[in-house]
């Protein structure tokens, strides 16, 4: 990939991730996730004695969850809009919260081996090219601290694979088959030089997804590729089911899981 196709696909993001109706949807989001809860329960015992940096916080839907549990806090997002939203929602509620505009390729306003615990939650990674994201990673292991943790999601390839294949579509029900084969034609004509073929031979991809009516570059990855990624940087690589929160043990498991994205948890080196 080129600088230029690299540069167009973190500006556009960065530009929907600032339109309006973005922000306030994600104001407005206040759950945690199922893998997120299981990782409260894995390190519950730890985290009170933890620094913590929550990059990509968007409107705000972790803090709740995590500022209360962990010794010092600070949130992250490079949507300047997505702060300020942050910032009216929770400033009250948590006076004294750390949230400020940055990116996680150039997390320079950190000194080394800073956070005990880095949370990189919703797919924010998968917004950035493949260059920068590699850049993300070796940023994300300078902060951190040597045995702390990395949590993160991130789009599945192998279940969005599927969706390219015009065949899976079909279903007893006419609607649901209407509807189906309508969203093909948008994931393809969104994506005119990515089929069924040539998808099942990547690792990863960057496509347009429905997600905010296909306005997002999105970074999907099969586990494997994932952990390939993960290895040079990071230790004892965990992968979780986003929809249950159970943890993925098998290749196969992996393989096999049609969630829309997996979480990550590893050790840092």
């Amino acid at each position: 990939m080129s600088k230029i196709e690299s540069n167009m696909i973190n500006d556009k993001n960065l530009q929907t991730y600032s339109t309006s109706d973005v922000v306030n949807y994600y104001q407005y989001l206040q759950q945690l996730q199922p893998a997120e809860e299981t990782i409260i329960k894995l390190l519950k015992n730890k985290l009170s004695n933890m620094k913590m940096l929550d990059l990509g916080v968007g409107g705000g839907r972790t803090i709740q969850h995590f500022f209360p549990l962990v010794k010092e806090y600070i949130g992250v997002d490079y949507s300047v809009d997505m702060i300020k939203a942050c910032q009216q929602r929770l400033s009250q509620s948590y006076p004294s919260i750390k949230l400020m505009v940055g990116d996680a390729r150039n997390l320079s306003q950190f000194d080394d081996n800073y956070f005990d615990f880095i949370l990189f939650s919703f797919n924010g990674i998968d917004y950035i090219s493949h260059e920068d994201r590699l850049k993300g990673l070796q940023e994300i292991k300078r902060v951190g601290k040597s045995g702390g943790y990395f949590f993160f999601s991130s789009h599945n390839l192998q279940a969005i694979e599927k969706l390219f294949n015009w065949r899976c579509h079909f279903s007893l029900n006419p609607f649901k088959t209407y509807v189906n084969l309508v969203m093909f034609a948008f994931l393809r004509g969104f994506n005119s030089s990515i089929n069924y073929p040539t998808i099942k031979q990547k690792n990863y991809a960057i496509l347009r997804d429905e997600s905010h009516n296909f306005r997002l570059r999105t970074y999907y990855i099969r586990a494997s590729e994932q952990i390939k990624q993960l290895e040079p940087l990071f230790t004892d690589i965990k992968v979780f089911s986003w929809k249950t929160g159970l943890q993925l043990t098998t290749k196969q498991d992996m393989i096999f899981c049609n969630d829309m994205w997996l979480y990550y948890l590893c050790r840092i080196k």
